[in-house]
């Protein structure tokens, strides 16, 4: 004969459930909040990433002459500041980072695809470690500035040139320093988990 539940145990579960509710609902509000404002500065970075870029197609389309400042070319925005020489010259890349397999172009869209919602999925759903958030909008963002690229020109747009101390480094845009400010940011949180001073997860996340 089964045990009947206790008309005791099951007040006292539901009268902790009332009391948590309004907290729970305050974290749910809270959780929405974040993911409102880290939504609109995203927006504000792939604008600023797009018209950026949409402004170097257009002023480079037509017939400039190269710099002699720079011996590289482009709009010379400073030259020789503790050796560095900054200009911005427009590039095309039809493949990933330094242009590799720029011969499998529709093969690394398939991926960035997949990379992109599966980071999306993730930092919506599974994300337990809000101060991971600014991380992932940053690497969704720049990734999708990039691959917005591909859709409406057919290759992506790099134009921000630095040269090192006479090294020529490959030319990026402001997608990629997203990307790398994210990965940057991740590397840092994991450090800071290894030594536990990461903040716990979040309740409402789980």
């Amino acid at each position: 004969m089964s045990e009947q539940p206790k008309a005791g145990v099951n007040s006292k579960t539901s009268w902790r459930y009332r009391r948590n509710r309004p907290q729970r609902t305050l974290q749910l509000a809270l959780s929405s909040k974040r993911l409102i404002v880290f939504a609109l500065i995203a927006s504000l970075l792939f604008a600023a990433d797009f018209f950026s870029k949409t402004w170097v197609n257009h002023y480079f389309s037509r017939d400039l002459s190269a710099s002699t400042q720079y011996p590289y070319g482009g709009i010379g925005v400073f030259h020789q500041i503790l050796g560095v020489d900054f200009c911005i010259n427009r590039v095309t890349n039809r493949g990933g980072a330094w242009g590799v397999f720029a011969s499998y172009s529709y093969l690394l869209l398939t991926v960035r695809l997949t990379i992109i919602t599966a980071l999306f999925i993730h930092t919506l759903f599974f994300n337990q470690l809000r101060a991971r958030d600014c991380s992932f909008f940053l690497l969704i963002t720049g990734a999708a500035g990039n691959l917005f690229d591909f859709f409406f020109y057919g290759y992506v747009i790099d134009f921000l040139h630095l040269t090192l101390w006479g090294y020529s480094f490959p030319v990026f845009n402001f997608a990629d320093v997203m990307i790398f400010f994210g990965v940057a940011l991740l590397l840092i949180q994991s450090l800071r988990k290894k030594d536990g001073r990461l903040s716990v997860p979040d309740q409402s996340a789980l």
